[in-house]
């Protein structure tokens, strides 16, 4: 009500990127969109106009996907380095404000994570970038993390980032699963199977060829 800025004077496009005059993100504002007619055409009326709901950008900003630069695990330790997702807002040499920037310490990142193949899901919270939690060693486990801001109301969980595992000691069936275990076993019973009908048939075969020779000896003998 104090302090009208004008955007996307008579543009005809149907939407308007206004971020730069919401510089004070505590503000509240609303926008008016006017129609009006070409300046050659006379309008004694007045124009019409439509009025959006009020936008506090603090408190009702989505928070973006937090990127996850780096993990590892090692032995009982799992590491997971990560940064903010960036504002549309910049500072004077062009780069972007982060999220931190703007929220600062009411910004809080919670780290959910749970055994490769298990539903037990755990989680963990920090306001700073790295993530250190004790797991089981030699277990694989999966995470992602998520911005929140406790002192909201509403929309206090930000966007989930990708899910990633770990691949400490994984091997060939914990990749694939019972796939593999069923085609090792049917490849076991045909190794086994084929060791022992082997030599049956050749033994079998042996047999048979001695005693066509023998026949064949004893024909020769009665001419």
């Amino acid at each position: 009500t104090s302090d009208v800025k004008r955007k996307c004077i008579l543009t005809s496009e149907t939407e308007c990127d206004v971020t730069d005059v919401l510089r004070n993100v505590k503000e509240t504002y609303t926008a008016h969109i006017l129609s009006v007619k070409p300046a050659e055409m006379d309008n004694f009326e007045e124009p019409p106009f439509a009025v959006s709901e009020k936008f506090t950008p603090y408190s009702q900003t989505v928070i973006g996907k937090p990127e996850i630069k780096d993990y590892s695990q090692k032995d009982s330790k799992l590491n997971v380095m990560f940064k903010d997702p960036l504002t549309p807002y910049g500072f004077p040499n062009g780069s972007f404000m982060s999220i931190q920037d703007i929220f600062q310490h009411d910004l809080e990142y919670k780290l959910y994570y749970w055994k490769d193949q298990s539903s037990g899901k755990k989680d963990v919270t920090t306001k700073s970038h790295n993530f250190e939690v004790s797991v089981e060693s030699g277990k694989n486990y999966c995470f992602y993390i998520q911005g929140i801001i406790p002192s909201r109301r509403e929309n206090r969980n930000g966007q989930e980032s990708m899910v990633l595992c770990t691949s400490v000691g994984r091997n060939i069936l914990d990749e694939y699963g019972t796939e593999v275990f069923i085609i090792l076993a049917v490849i076991a019973v045909a190794v086994i199977t084929l060791a022992i009908v082997l030599p049956v048939v050749l033994c079998k075969r042996k047999k048979a060829k001695k005693a066509r020779a023998v026949r064949e000896k004893e024909l020769l003998n009665g001419v």
